[in-house]
């Protein structure tokens, strides 16, 4: 793959995230989301409730665009500030009160990023991109792309994906954080990554009309060494993935014609001691 696919666009993030998005297009983690319970995957497509933009997840927004756009981009969304100080104690003021509302209130961007959040992240980009096998994937001269977003029908179902990361040359790649390197490969099953990268392929080879991309995964960990390291996934993985996610889609679009969201929990379950 030596040009860029047309197929791939930039959009902002809250507008790739929309509800109306979301309703329209099937995503990697709405697709999860159905293949662990039909019933939660459409109460929460359905439910007129916003979800709540958890701390955690600025957090790691924000590490993102730091690490693969760089400090010019990252200064374009985020402001580094601990908010307002209590002149009597000479500390910050809590996040719950209303002095650091009031100021919240008057800032051009409420994306706020702590000063110690900002440390750590700093040190996770260092230890990426001087990880030399890491910054050859995401550099080495090749023309990429951050945050590109793809859209395609898989079994007649309108999808999109947004990739952390692509270059023609190296593929895809998604950049996770986790609690310790020594135990990511735990957590590329237990999060269903290989699941997750299985879906951006497919998507971006129907849009691409036959393109197949190799996948990787970076890693970096929240320790307090913030360790970096990343790995392939080979294609034989993401075939035997591709076809789960195909069975599910395709039982999604069996709910969606009748109309029924099953629990997945209707039938009797059998405990063992085997479950310890």
């Amino acid at each position: 793959m030596s040009t860029f696919p047309a197929c791939i666009i930039q959009e902002p993030e809250e507008q790739y995230h929309a509800r109306s998005r979301a309703a329209e297009y099937l995503s990697s983690h709405r697709l999860a989301d159905f293949r662990r319970s039909p019933y939660r995957y459409y109460a929460s497509l359905t439910s007129e409730e916003e979800t709540p933009d958890k701390p955690e997840f600025l957090i790691g927004r924000a590490a993102h665009c730091l690490i693969l756009e760089r400090m010019a981009a990252f200064q374009e969304r985020y402001i580094v500030s601990d908010g307002p100080t209590n002149e009597r104690t000479g500390k910050p003021y809590g996040k719950d009160s209303k002095a650091y509302h009031d100021w919240l209130s008057v800032q051009p961007t409420r994306n706020i990023i702590s000063t110690a959040d900002y440390a750590e992240m700093l040190l996770m980009q260092k230890n990426v991109l001087e990880h030399e096998e890491i910054y050859a994937l995401l550099d080495a001269g090749r023309y990429g792309v951050a945050e590109g977003v793809v859209r395609a029908e898989i079994e007649g179902v309108p999808c999109q994906i947004r990739m952390d990361w692509f270059a023609p040359e190296i593929g895809i790649i998604d950049l996770k954080t986790c609690r310790d390197i020594d135990f990511f490969s735990k957590d590329v099953r237990d999060y269903g990554y290989i699941l997750q990268m299985a879906f951006y392929r497919a998507v971006l080879r129907e849009a691409t009309g036959g393109v197949i991309a190799p996948c990787h995964l970076i890693a970096v960990d929240k320790t307090e060494f913030h360790i970096a390291g990343y790995g392939m996934i080979p294609e034989a993985e993401l075939d035997f993935a591709e076809k789960i996610n195909m069975a599910a889609i395709r039982r999604l679009k069996e709910c969606c014609e009748k109309n029924e969201w099953a629990t997945g929990y209707e039938r009797k379950m059998v405990f063992t001691m085997s479950n310890y």
